[in-house]
């Protein structure tokens, strides 16, 4: 373990965060009954540029009178780039600043950006006496943004997350492409000629990179990477899947921008009840090996060791924050 000890974000589930937006009261009501995590209030992309100064008051409103207990919550904000953005953070955090868990920052480019949101946000925290901190998730979506990643994941103490925006990403890089997530037909390889002379074709996971590379940034600052959306809500089959590898490289969730998707996104996301109690049978083992002076211990003909014990502590607590949810 390295001398230097990364301080990790304040834990909250965030296996499904549900996309909302901020010029629909109709919507930020039933968001906040739904069985989200996290629910982002909108006030970027979904909202029309005539619609955004109406859209901040719902989004006052909505966090000043509906019950939003059991959820964190959290606005999006527009670009540093536009002329929406101070507005965005002035008056929804001077609004109702004491009831937002997190402001969501788009097209996070440099480590300036996250600092300049800082300083206001400070500002206005001190200046209305709020007693909570709201903390930041950026989103990661720009060849800028990614080639800074490790930079802005490390930018504030209030950052908590690092979510992939593969749509806009992919512009910014100009990726051939026109989906929101999901795989891409021209992306595969071919194996050599089989005996008949036959070949197959695999198809990879154009989002592996970025994706990784984004995990690693967040969890080298304690923060918990958030795959973004996937755009087709009609294919169940296909979001899991993207879910799935999601998970495996270390995302913690992955955003829904439909209703239909949260279920499916709460379930890849937890543990099963099978994969807890092998995590619990892991920790007995090492604490009965530790008792007999060992390090290392067979189970079920398999070596675990104290890094299987960080494996299996990960599942249990997960399955604890399910319970008290």
């Amino acid at each position: 373990m390295s001398f230097t000890i990364v301080e990790e974000a304040p834990a909250r589930l965030n296996r499904s965060e549900l996309a909302v937006p901020g010029s629909s009261t109709k919507f930020l009501q039933k968001a906040a009954e739904s069985a989200s995590d996290v629910i982002f209030l909108d006030l970027e992309d979904a909202v029309a540029p005539d619609d955004k100064p109406q859209a901040r008051k719902n989004i006052v409103e909505a966090l000043n009178d509906l019950d939003w207990s059991g959820k964190t919550v959290s606005v999006r904000i527009n670009g540093l780039d536009t002329h929406y953005c101070y507005k965005d953070v002035i008056e929804v955090v001077e609004g109702a600043g004491d009831k937002l868990d997190l402001i969501m920052i788009p097209k996070a480019g440099t480590a300036a950006d996250i600092y300049a949101i800082d300083m206001l946000v400070t500002q206005i925290e001190t200046a209305k006496g709020f007693k909570n901190r709201i903390g930041f998730e950026m989103i990661i979506e720009t060849a800028l943004g990614m080639q800074n990643v490790f930079e802005i994941a490390a930018a504030s103490p209030r950052n908590e997350s690092l979510h992939f925006g593969v749509a806009d990403y992919a512009a910014s890089t100009k990726a051939r492409t026109t989906n929101i997530g999901g795989p891409n037909k021209d992306y595969y390889v071919l194996t050599d000629p089989l005996e008949n002379g036959e070949r197959e074709t695999y198809w990879g996971d154009m989002w592996h990179y970025p994706i990784t590379q984004m995990v690693v940034a967040a969890r080298a600052n304690g923060l918990r990477p958030i795959d973004g959306p996937f755009g087709d809500f009609k294919d169940p089959d296909g979001y899991i899947a993207q879910a799935k590898r999601a998970a495996v490289l270390g995302c913690e969730g992955k955003w829904a921008i439909h209703p239909s998707q949260i279920e499916l996104a709460n379930t890849v996301f937890s543990p099963s009840d099978e994969d807890v109690a092998q995590a619990k049978r892991i920790l007995e083992a090492m604490e009965e090996a530790e008792k007999a002076g060992r390090g290392a211990v067979a189970l079920d003909g398999k070596l675990i060791d104290y890094a299987s014990i960080k494996q299996a502590r990960v599942l249990v607590d997960m399955a604890e924050q399910l319970k008290g949810k």
